[in-house]
């Protein structure tokens, strides 16, 4: 495999950065991976915010009042004596709670819950790296090969004995005042 960036040739085809510039070639092998198509990013399931889930609970409460009340109306008017003030007492509080605790319940979360999670979970696919290749026994053939060392007289430490010293400060002066 080949650096997309510099070009350099890569030695297995499991590093992760280039030897040479450092680019990462993650992103590459699973591009490598995957015949040059990307992988689907998918997000987990959706989960509602607080502030929603009290105004569909509020509304919930809406729609059950609207059900219960009317049917324990009927009741009560069906029912005689003890049994039909007992099911208008139910029809009042299933009125009030419905009703009331909905409206409540829905203004409650509208002002005072969090709205939408700040930041998006997000899964990504397993990724299974490549597996690399055996190495031959003969490891030599698998390293390039050593760079020839030039011993140029550049290269050449220099002898610290041949170094002049420096002039001091002072002698330049002195010889300014000799002038004069």
């Amino acid at each position: 495999m080949y650096c997309p960036h510099c070009g350099q040739q890569q030695i297995t085809e499991v590093v992760r950065f280039c030897s040479r510039c450092g680019f990462p070639l993650e992103g590459v092998m699973q591009l490598l991976a995957t015949g040059g198509t990307l992988p689907a990013y998918t997000a987990g399931p959706r989960v509602a915010s607080p502030r929603k889930k009290g105004v569909r609970q509020g509304a919930g409460l809406l729609l059950l009042g609207a059900l219960i009340v009317p049917l324990l109306g009927i009741l009560a008017s069906f029912g005689g004596g003890r049994i039909g003030t007992l099911f208008e007492l139910l029809t009042a509080m299933a009125a009030v709670i419905c009703f009331a605790g909905g409206i409540l319940r829905m203004l409650y979360a509208g002002l005072f819950e969090d709205g939408a999670p700040k930041q998006p979970h997000i899964v990504m696919p397993y990724y299974a790296p490549p597996v690399p290749a055996q190495l031959p026994a003969d490891r030599s053939a698998a390293l390039p090969p050593k760079p020839a060392a030039y011993q140029g007289a550049w290269l050449q430490r220099p002898n610290t004995a041949e170094l002049v010293r420096p002039p001091s400060v002072t002698e330049n002066t002195t010889r300014l005042l000799d002038n004069e």
